[in-house]
């Protein structure tokens, strides 16, 4: 008989959070949900009251997230898989973004996964096991209009996460950065903040908005599982882009990024380093 796994994971009272907690349960896993607003979780609670405990969390506090990753350890008695999924998203041009917002950004997608990360590593060395899945996004090729900070702290993340697994693999940790693309969450609504528009950029604002359109993306709950999938896996993979067409645009975006290179693959090689 399979011994049930024992989830982590930040973020966990709406969107992809909420949707890898519920498959987690489904599979007869059992979950610690951390969340810095508990509310969302009562009712999965109250359906699940043996394999689902509740944590307040806010991941920018480096201190709280070491006291409540022990906390979730001590639940069930050990921790199988982290997912890393707390995330905001910063909306606005470079320019126009002050000190405040900028750090604020990379103090929950960046930092609040580094202090994560540090608080559970020492868990799952000392069990031999455990797959932190750190979720970035498939965005993280390349910036794009009004979302280059958010873009630059998933990239930082996924930066750090592939020296992560390196660190970690001789303790018998596993790391998978897991891309996902834009689901109908709350991230682009209660979850974002923007910035103080500045009116030279209307004309790219008007052009974003088109190529965007107002398609929230599938449900969370489509991308669930193909979590539970990857935590299945024996060996599971550094990278994975969670999505069909996310897949089709990151493949589009590295052919771009590749044909560039070669273009000026001359200039390049002028130099000897």
């Amino acid at each position: 008989m399979t011994t049930a796994r024992v989830w982590f994971i930040t973020g966990a009272s709406r969107g992809l959070g909420r949707a890898f907690a519920e498959a987690a349960l489904a599979a007869g896993d059992r979950v610690v949900a951390a969340a810095r607003d508990l509310g969302p979780l009562a009712g999965l609670a109250a359906a699940h009251p043996a394999r689902l405990v509740r944590l307040t969390l806010d991941v920018t506090d480096r201190a709280a997230a070491r006291t409540t990753v022990d906390q979730a350890a001590a639940a069930f008695g050990r921790l199988d898989v982290v997912v890393n999924n707390a995330g905001a998203m910063l909306l606005g041009m470079v320019e126009e973004a002050d000190e405040e917002q900028i750090r604020a950004q990379f103090d929950v997608n960046f930092f609040g996964a580094v202090w994560v990360a540090q608080a559970v590593v020492p868990h799952l060395r000392a069990q031999g096991s455990g797959h932190i899945l750190q979720v970035t996004s498939m965005g993280t090729g390349g910036g794009v209009a009004s979302a280059g900070f958010y873009a630059a702290s998933k990239s930082a993340l996924d930066s750090l996460s592939q020296a992560l697994a390196m660190e970690v693999a001789p303790f018998g940790i596993k790391v998978t950065i897991v891309q996902p693309g834009g689901y109908g969450t709350d991230l682009f609504t209660r979850g974002t903040t923007m910035t103080e528009p500045r009116p030279e950029y209307e004309p790219l604002r008007a052009r974003l908005a088109e190529m965007w359109g107002e398609d929230a993306g599938p449900d969370p709950s489509t991308a669930a599982p193909v979590i539970t999938e990857l935590a299945d896996l024996a060996e599971p993979p550094l990278r994975l882009i969670v999505g069909s067409a996310s897949y089709d645009m990151v493949q589009q975006m590295d052919e771009a990024r590749t044909a560039e290179y070669r273009n000026w693959e001359h200039l390049s090689r002028k130099a000897p380093g």
